[in-house]
């Protein structure tokens, strides 16, 4: 890489929104400033390079540049590979908030999309050459703009529960009621009303939770934490879905919407996710305020 020439230097341009996803996949070069994210260190090898471009496929605003241009789509990394069985998307929408979606495969060889990427069929093209992908699961209402074009393009059923149903009203398979449910071989949806009506955890093998935007890991906090001032439903019920839900749960991995991903063992998780309980249970209801989030 020519350091010294301008169409080799990276930059973040206005339109960035701070939702952290540039921070999390290339955390050494880019950083929070002025509350929004910048680039700190232009990078110094391949690999870094190839984590500004990670961050440049996934932003929803597309505000991570290199010189004039936006990225070569030779260098697109996603479906990126996070485990032997799940990748992340990339390719964040606008419409999600910029948030995170998975694709997670299973034993028999077909995927689940957990949540989504922006719409596009070159895309939903990309994401199906891993295998064929059967069921589409919306954690919540804020994350279910594409559901339906990427269920019916790869010819899958589509997943909402009943709180958050006007956000997917033609959902093919509605979830009701606060109980585990059963939805594959190996994998339970866990409702977790708080963050919405509807909100649900996905959690597969007692190894990957897909937590949507209940909880995440907090960089800032260096354990997880609930987004308490971007709590749309009732941060009482949510304290009250974590302290039923915590002691049926086991992972070890962390795979939220929004916030960082973590790996631990999953005793580990389990006493963080008894702490996260009884730390939600003394919130009390506040104003939303994006500004507060602590990534």
């Amino acid at each position: 890489m020519n350091e010294h020439s301008a169409d080799a230097v990276w930059h973040v341009d206005r339109r960035c929104t701070n939702c952290d996803v540039a921070r999390q996949l290339a955390p050494e070069l880019v950083a929070e400033v002025d509350g929004r994210s910048s680039i700190v260190r232009q990078p110094r090898t391949d690999a870094e390079e190839q984590a500004l471009y990670a961050a440049a496929f996934a932003c929803h605003t597309r505000s991570i540049r290199r010189g004039t241009r936006g990225p070569d789509p030779a260098f697109d990394p996603f479906p990126l590979r996070l485990s032997e069985h799940v990748h992340l998307c990339g390719h964040n929408s606008r419409h999600t908030a910029g948030a995170n979606s998975y694709l997670l495969r299973r034993p028999v060889g077909n995927l689940m999309m957990i949540d989504t990427p922006r719409w596009s069929s070159a895309l939903a093209t990309k994401y199906a050459a891993l295998g064929p992908i059967t069921d589409v699961l919306l954690t919540h209402r804020d994350h279910a703009a594409h559901g339906r074009e990427y269920a019916d393009r790869f010819g899958a059923r589509l997943w909402i529960h009943e709180g958050d149903l006007a956000a997917a009203p033609d959902a093919d398979s509605v979830l009701r009621g606060t109980e585990p449910i059963g939805i594959a071989d190996g994998v339970t949806a866990h409702p977790l009303p708080g963050h919405t009506e509807g909100s649900v955890l996905y959690v597969a093998d007692e190894t990957y939770c897909f937590s949507g935007d209940s909880f995440y890991w907090s960089r800032t906090d260096d354990d997880i934490a609930v987004a308490e001032s971007v709590t749309w439903y009732s941060i009482t019920e949510l304290a009250a879905s974590l302290a039923r839900t915590a002691p049926r749960v086991r992972f070890e991995w962390l795979l939220p919407g929004h916030g960082d991903r973590k790996r631990l063992p999953a005793d580990e998780f389990a006493r963080r996710m008894h702490a996260l309980a009884g730390r939600t249970g003394r919130l009390s209801p506040r104003p939303i305020d994006f500004t507060a989030l602590r990534w």
